[in-house]
């Protein structure tokens, strides 16, 4: 199929490779940034432009991989006949109903990096405004995964709630906890087997089924040599007592 591909971040650059890699033919690369447009276009072999009045008006699909906030003002400048797909959770496909009759969305549910390139099958969300255009979105999704199901808005902006509870979330536990260690002069490096282990056990077990620690024990003496640590820590003890308190009263339901 001919895809343009609008933007040139994590998203573009890892599924315009992805589409690439399936034979597809990607014609255009959009960016506001004509330097960023240029350096994606440059490894998908296709032109790059920075203006909104050049997009080729020849292709199938049009995939707007932005960020959310920016998906309005993409969608008030592309007037086309093409599929318009969008790649974001936590938007509604109705966004882009004014600029075509045929939209969608495509919906990576990964955290992606275009540094990194061994992507295997990526889970792809997709939904179409019409029965042809979600059978259409489907067999190009399956042409670039085999990890494709179909989510409605609704079921969407739920998993993309769980994505960032389980990806941006813990993330964020990992940089404060990274910076404590900093401050107290031991070794984050030493942590990461046992982010490692914590991760590889949930392709196995129920989370709830693996949990550990002095919260789920009840050793309050532990907890409370913990919070005596953190008092020169302010917001990691209080995500420290807020997160005990949690894993204690979902224990007891």
């Amino acid at each position: 199929m001919k895809i343009v591909i609008i933007g040139s971040g994590n998203v573009a650059t890892v599924l315009g490779r992805k589409i690439k890699n399936a034979g597809h033919h990607v014609l255009q690369v959009y960016s506001r940034n004509l330097i960023h447009a240029t350096q994606l276009a440059s490894g998908l072999n296709c032109s790059p432009t920075d203006d909104w009045n050049t997009i080729d008006p020849e292709a199938e699909i049009y995939l707007i991989a932005l960020q959310d906030g920016a998906i309005a003002e993409a969608a008030k400048m592309l007037v086309h006949k093409g599929l318009m797909l969008h790649t974001a959770g936590a938007v509604s496909k109705e966004i882009l109903k004014t600029c075509s009759a045929n939209y969608g969305v495509l919906y990576p549910l990964q955290s992606l990096r275009k540094e990194k390139k061994d992507y295997q099958n990526i889970p792809l969300l997709i939904d179409g405004n019409t029965v042809d255009n979600l059978t259409l979105i489907e067999e190009f999704a399956h042409s670039i995964s085999a990890s494709v199901q179909k989510a409605n808005d609704e079921y969407r902006l739920k998993l993309h709630l769980g994505a960032v509870f389980v990806n941006n979330f813990t993330n964020h536990l990992y940089s404060l906890t990274a910076t404590y260690c900093q401050k107290e002069n031991i070794s984050f490096k030493l942590l990461k087997p046992l982010i490692e282990e914590t991760a590889t056990r949930l392709q196995n077990y129920d989370p709830r089924l693996v949990q550990t620690g002095p919260a789920i024990r009840n050793d309050q003496e532990t907890i409370e040599k913990h919070l005596q640590l953190l008092v020169d820590h302010p917001q990691l003890k209080y995500i420290y007592e807020i997160m005990t308190m949690s894993i204690q009263q979902k224990q007891s339901l």
